[in-house]
């Protein structure tokens, strides 16, 4: 084998042509967020980029061996080795390439569409670096592949680029998944770990000053990683879970308003029914009412 045809079989390259990046600009199933360019080099020395004005899509580089590097405006460089994976934002000045002496193999795709910006904000916390074990390169990987044969073998369906369209958004979830439970994990423990006891205590009331000492972590800082992982303050959420209970003891049981009150450590039927129709959007006895299932 030539010189030549040896380097092409080491690489996978595809750009979408206009006519098609057009459709994918108008459909609303794929607008919000499409593949411009996928590819992948193996062992690619002397692989290099550089763009002084940055690049008009989002990049997306896995390295799945070997070493190279990305360089960003303000010098930052970060290398990457064996199962890291690094983002770059649209129009911010780069360069990257491989490592001189162990040339990387890297999966690459360049994204556009509405909501890339939204999607970028997820992994603004990770700071253009997340590194996978290697149980995640294979559903990485996977997920990379589905995209890229479809594209190269099916360019001219247009369900077949929504099915893209959406694994490529799923790849970049699983990503971020990935990030936040290694960046998380000490966080969700403690999260899970309070979670738990309310729940084993939705009979009775649990104050933040008890919770806390069960989870042994300050108030402070229970209420922050609650905040961060589920959106509301410890309180709240166990306020969210007696609520739920009660809607399984209105649907489940024949227990008036008032006893389902009662059993759930609320001393004053009212407030229990008004903070069911804040939460739930209706009245217990409207929600009783209505039929499930």
């Amino acid at each position: 084998m030539n010189k030549k045809s040896d380097e092409f079989e080491r690489k996978k390259v595809y750009v979408l042509p206009p006519y098609m990046l057009n459709k994918l600009k108008t459909n609303p199933l794929t607008k919000n967020l499409y593949i411009t360019d996928i590819g992948c080099f193996s062992h690619a020395r002397h692989h290099f980029r550089e763009r002084t004005h940055g690049c008009n899509s989002h990049i997306f580089i896995y390295c799945a061996s070997g070493k190279g590097w990305v360089r960003t405006e303000d010098n930052l460089t970060i290398v990457l080795k064996e199962r890291s994976f690094a983002y770059i934002p649209r129009d911010m000045p780069h360069a990257y390439g491989a490592d001189d002496e162990d040339p990387w193999t890297i999966y690459w795709f360049h994204l556009q569409g509405d909501q890339m910006d939204d999607f970028m904000a997820l992994f603004e916390p990770f700071k253009m670096y997340i590194s996978m074990a290697a149980s995640d390169e294979i559903k990485l990987l996977e997920l990379f592949h589905q995209c890229y044969d479809l594209l190269l073998n099916k360019l001219y369906s247009m369900i077949h680029l929504v099915q893209v369209s959406q694994t490529i958004r799923y790849l970049l979830s699983f990503v971020v998944s990935v990030a936040s439970r290694k960046e998380d994990s000490t966080y969700q423990s403690h999260v899970d770990k309070a979670t738990r006891y309310m729940g084993e205590q939705l009979e009775s009331t649990v104050s933040l000053d008890e919770l806390s000492r069960h989870v042994q972590v300050s108030k402070q800082h229970l209420n922050l990683i609650f905040k961060q992982s589920t959106g509301y303050s410890p309180v709240d959420y166990y306020l969210r879970m007696k609520i739920q209970r009660a809607s399984q003891l209105l649907d489940l049981t024949n227990a008036s308003i008032k006893e389902i009150s009662i059993q759930l450590g609320f001393r004053d039927p009212y407030y229990f029914s008004r903070l069911f129709k804040k939460i739930m959007g209706c009245s217990p006895l409207d929600y009783r009412h209505n039929l499930k299932g």
